[in-house]
């Protein structure tokens, strides 16, 4: 059962690489087992990177601050990118068996439309936080008074909605994912996935440079808001573009253009871009929650709080084994 996000082309990719003479096909095959076994210790590292940072923004911003229009933001966010990471070990199980799937069909549907559900989900959210940013900037008065956590709360469930409606297909077509069927599904992902939310997210974050930028004191007093959206976009870029380019290369070789150089690119981005995208779930909470001096403060009081736990059960241990 194929389980990759660009699951066309490795049903494909060992046939046309053996049309090759055989010892042209053993250097490329070790050199994709040496890329893969990098990539692999990518997804591992953002599995556990992931989970624990998305674990430690659900439960600071859940349990221990008040809830803010930015708190609904970025605990959705965590809670997209905590899912997109948390399904990781399967693939990379998958991949580490030579892309053979394991767990049954059920699962393998499973997890191809959780990881489309947290990825939308983690775009969509990203827009809407760029697009709120924008508006507190440019209408501070408009957003001041009707900016609250309803309807953040209910943005935030229309991105959802959103996200699940855009992710059902490749549950219900996974194992019928017909040629056609399956380029249709790519450029649109493309164009809802990255090209329409890169577009509004760029476009929020270059208007609200400009409207720094005519502050003269807010941008001569320090240059640190420039560089942090900078830092969002450029991420942004780099997580998400190269994957959906790849999947575009993959529609473009499989509608004739069957070059020899196409493949060879297709098969070698293919790890790469994909272990970018898993990347961002780690990513994420160091551009948006982590930067926040509140956060970090309340990270701050909560590890001291478990250490005086820690050290009352020890106390109290040693009280009672020594009297």
């Amino acid at each position: 059962m194929e389980t990759t996000m660009t699951p066309a082309f490795h049903n494909n990719a060992t046939a046309v690489s053996r049309q090759n003479n055989s010892d042209e096909y053993s250097e490329t095959s070790l050199k994709l087992k040496s890329l893969y076994t990098t990539v692999l210790i990518i997804y591992s590292l953002a599995f556990v990177l992931g989970v624990l940072e998305n674990g430690v923004v659900i439960w600071v911003i859940r349990f221990k601050m008040k809830k803010t229009v930015n708190t609904v933001w970025f605990l959705n966010l965590a809670v997209a990118d905590f899912l997109f990471a948390a399904f990781l070990p399967f693939y990379v199980t998958y991949a580490a068996l030579d892309f053979h799937w394991p767990f049954g069909k059920f699962m393998c549907k499973l997890n191809s439309t959780m990881i489309y559900l947290s990825m939308f989900a983690s775009v969509y959210l990203l827009v809407v936080i760029s697009l709120d940013r924008c508006v507190s900037v440019v209408w501070p008065v408009w957003a001041k008074n009707h900016r609250n956590v309803r309807r953040a709360s209910c943005v935030s469930l229309v991105v959802w909605v959103l996200a699940l409606i855009f992710s059902t297909p490749y549950f219900i077509f996974r194992d019928t994912l017909r040629q056609f069927r399956y380029q249709a599904m790519a450029i649109t992902r493309f164009l809802l996935g990255f090209a329409i939310p890169c577009t509004v997210i760029v476009s929020s974050y270059a208007v609200i440079i400009h409207r720094l930028r005519r502050n003269r004191t807010l941008a001569t007093q320090s240059s640190r808001p420039f560089k942090i959206i900078a830092a969002i976009i450029t991420t942004f870029l780099l997580c998400f573009g190269p994957f959906h380019i790849t999947s575009l290369l993959e529609i473009v070789y499989f509608t004739g253009n069957e070059s020899e150089t196409l493949f060879h690119v297709i098969v070698f981005s293919y790890p790469i871009a994909t272990s970018l995208a898993f990347l961002s779930s780690c990513l994420n909470p160091l551009l948006y929650v982590f930067m926040s001096q509140d956060f970090k403060d309340k990270v701050h009081k909560s590890v001291l709080s478990f250490q005086r736990l820690g050290n009352a059960w020890d106390d109290g241990l040693c009280s009672s084994h020594f009297p």
